[in-house]
């Protein structure tokens, strides 16, 4: 079974009024079926530039992304789309809910546009709930009647509901309390033993300790790879300079 991320030689350059600017070099990663990895790194490192990429938000400017063993270089803007509809699940940290919703219709948005009955999208919804382990008596609350953990769940059961191969988590606890916080990485823990892939991105170190495996980013760089528990030595990554890249024009982004 391929990875279901595997990125080869990644580079992301942005072309600025100041000039280009190199933000990802020489970047290679590969994440299995059913791992929990966390990117980490100092802010303005490139970590959220590479969630981007692997979110299919953005493309490179060299190198190559398979998900899932399908080449996203090779898919137009459409396909693109129902891939990030299908296959991937965001979490950010401001949660992205619509207040004025119920619980189980913020969940329901994302399948409104796929044809199914409203009694099945219900039912995916309400599976997507029990997933990330809110309670049922919940479901009919509004948005503005949960606590900020709650309101993190509900977002977790959104990027569930279309049953996702990865699941991509912007610093989800960035907003919440330790002890919240603690039980947001619970429901991640659950869905890893489901068979979910889970990456998370994140500046704090307790929270990468969470996960199997710690990615950091430095300047744009791999500079480390291992087990959570540190078992495996850093590296920094060296990679090619801005001239060997092809001559690609790229539009500005931020980190």
């Amino acid at each position: 079974m391929p990875p279901v991320i595997d990125i080869r030689h990644i580079h992301r350059v942005f072309e600025t009024e100041a000039g280009m600017a190199h933000i990802l070099h020489n970047i290679s990663l590969t994440v299995a079926q059913g791992e929990f990895v966390a990117i980490t790194g100092p802010s303005g490192s490139g970590k959220s530039t590479l969630m981007n990429i692997l979110g299919c938000l953005d493309t490179p400017t060299a190198g190559t992304y398979l998900l899932e063993g399908l080449n996203v270089a090779q898919l137009d803007d459409e396909e693109l789309a129902e891939v990030r509809s299908e296959r991937i699940g965001f979490v950010f940290q401001s949660f992205n809910l619509l207040s004025r919703m119920t619980v189980l219709d913020n969940v329901m948005l994302p399948l409104v546009y796929t044809g199914y009955a409203h009694g099945h999208r219900e039912e995916r919804a309400v599976s997507a709930l029990a997933q990330a382990g809110l309670p049922v008596d919940h479901y009919d609350h509004k948005i503005g009647e949960l606590s900020g953990g709650q309101m993190q769940r509900v977002a977790i059961a959104r990027a569930l509901v279309n049953d996702p191969a990865i699941i991509l988590a912007d610093e989800p606890t960035g907003n919440l309390d330790s002890a919240t916080g603690q039980m947001v990485l619970e429901s991640f823990h659950a869905l890893q033993r489901t068979g979910k892939t889970i990456v998370l991105i994140t500046h704090d170190p307790h929270i990468a300790a969470e996960a199997d495996r710690i990615v950091t980013i430095r300047d744009g760089r791999l500079f480390h790879e291992g087990s959570a528990d540190g078992s495996l030595p850093g590296t920094a990554v060296s990679g090619r300079t801005l001239s060997d890249l092809p001559h690609t024009r790229s539009e500005g982004g931020s980190l």
